[in-house]
């Protein structure tokens, strides 16, 4: 059992939920009860911790919402028989989540990696509710065609060698820990990150991630980032922040010209010498802009 309040620059109390029958999620709830609410969504292998500084920045004045989802962080870690391990669950758990906490008004997704299909699939359920994007080394969109699979990912999803590494040696968490950062992470940050997945059952879900990434028709999350491609110009009208690690080699330069593209007024940071967790990387730079962005771009009572 991962102790929280043991772990560096974390000092929050995370709640849980039964988002599932017998099925427990765990979240972060920081903040005003009546502040602008804010949703954080993380990817795959990191979890909450990953978003630490930024709720730490914004909790004065914001409402700020950070699932674990399902499997990963402190949520619980069903098998298979008890949780389909889907985009799709993914998205429901979000609405049953802000559903259950009664957040029915307008909300800013803040996404990164996995976070970002996570969200949208939420978003085009609920596209007058999401008033501002934070957008983080992600994707909404099929796999752009001057953007190879990076074979890294085409072991872990197609291969039982690249399984086994994932879930009997925890391959997944423990490398990202080190090369999705140019800034060395300290050793107390990087057990934090790879905590969660201590067991072969605690790793499931950081397989089942990346065995869901899609990548043709007929794969099961691939009608939903075909979608999500599709509804992401109709985004374009809101404030939006994209801030990149360039460094990143699966949401890489390719990734952030397809969001600015969709997205030309956005407001773009990006980073030569910041890699996938770009919020390791450049924190003292990216939370003070995310407060700039958020505190100049209010929204209307």
């Amino acid at each position: 059992m991962v102790n929280a309040q043991a772990l560096p620059d974390y000092p929050f109390e995370p709640k849980r939920i039964a988002i599932r029958p017998g099925i427990e999620l765990s979240y972060l709830d920081e903040g005003p009860r009546d502040g602008e609410v804010v949703v954080m969504l993380h990817g795959n292998p990191s979890w909450s911790y990953y978003w630490r500084h930024l709720v730490t920045g914004l909790r004065d004045r914001y409402r700020v919402i950070v699932p674990d989802h399902v499997g990963m962080g402190l949520s619980d870690k069903p098998d298979d028989a008890a949780y389909r391990y889907t985009l799709q669950s993914r998205v429901d758990d979000l609405a049953t989540l802000l559903d259950t906490l009664g957040i029915d008004g307008p909300v800013t997704l803040v996404v990164h990696d996995w976070g970002g299909m996570i969200g949208m699939g939420w978003a085009m359920a609920h596209p007058a509710r999401v008033r501002r994007w934070v957008v983080l080394n992600t994707a909404m969109f099929p796999l752009p065609e001057a953007k190879p699979m990076p074979w890294q990912l085409s072991l872990g999803r197609d291969s039982k060698l690249g399984a086994l590494m994932i879930r009997g040696f925890n391959a997944f968490s423990g490398i990202a820990s080190h090369v999705g950062v140019e800034r060395r992470m300290p050793d107390a940050v990087r057990r934090a990150y790879v905590a969660p997945y201590d067991t072969w059952r605690n790793r499931i879900a950081t397989l089942r991630f990346v065995q869901d990434i899609p990548l043709r028709e007929g794969d099961p999350a691939w009608a939903l980032v075909d979608a999500a491609g599709r509804a992401l110009p109709t985004f374009a009208d809101r404030p939006a922040f994209l801030g990149w690690g360039l460094r990143d080699f699966v949401f890489d330069g390719h990734c952030l010209d397809a969001f600015r593209r969709a997205w030309p007024q956005a407001e773009t940071h990006a980073f030569d010498d910041a890699n996938h967790y770009v919020l390791e990387d450049k924190h003292a730079v990216l939370v003070p802009a995310i407060r700039a962005f958020l505190d100049r771009h209010a929204l209307l009572a």
